[in-house]
């Protein structure tokens, strides 16, 4: 039942330093992950060739939206 009140118990700054290193080991964990994730997507992406599908298609949306745009 003490386990309940242990944070009360703590001082103001043990309990900033607890929080600091906290939210900087998931900073940390967040942006290695994000890394090997994207990394990985975009390893996957270039060996089923579909880079060229979303450069295509990105070149209709620009093409398509300057024929379509009024001169100022």
């Amino acid at each position: 039942m003490g386990e309940k009140y242990d944070n009360v118990l703590k001082s103001k700054k043990q309990i900033f330093a607890n929080n600091l290193i906290g939210g900087l080991a998931w900073g940390i964990g967040v942006t290695i992950g994000l890394t090997l994730l994207i990394t990985l997507l975009g390893f996957i992406a270039s060996r089923i060739d579909f880079v060229p599908i979303v450069g295509s298609f990105v070149a209709n949306v620009i093409n398509f939206a300057i024929n379509n745009n009024p001169a100022p």
